[in-house]
């Protein structure tokens, strides 16, 4: 079983749209468990935790936990976002496999 790591969108301008962000990722973390492999999902991990912390602290972490996982798979909107792109480029710099859907990663793991 690989660990899948989901990178998308968190932040965004109501608790609304952010909600919106998670569940986006959450569907694609259900997909990637639908074949087989586990998904960690990290805005689910700190979906109420907003402005306990900087957001530094919240990419650290993430990047920590992606240095654990087998691939990164991004979801469909992830360029807009601050987070995720550095989530990209730092699975690039460290080996990770990253993909853009979840035909990919399908398709790949086989």
């Amino acid at each position: 079983m690989k660990v899948i790591y989901i990178a998308g969108p968190y932040r965004g301008p109501t608790n609304w749209a952010i909600e919106q962000n998670i569940r986006r990722a959450e569907e694609l973390a259900l997909e990637v468990w639908k074949l087989g492999h586990a998904a960690i999902c990290p805005h689910a991990n700190t979906r109420f935790f907003q402005g306990e912390l900087p957001d530094e602290n919240w990419l650290d972490g993430d990047l920590e936990i992606m240095r654990r996982c087998d691939a990164v798979l991004l979801t469909e909107d992830w360029e807009k976002s601050f987070g995720a792109r550095e989530e990209f480029i730092h699975a690039i710099e460290i080996g990770v496999r990253v993909f853009e859907t979840i035909e990919e990663l399908k398709e790949f793991f086989k």
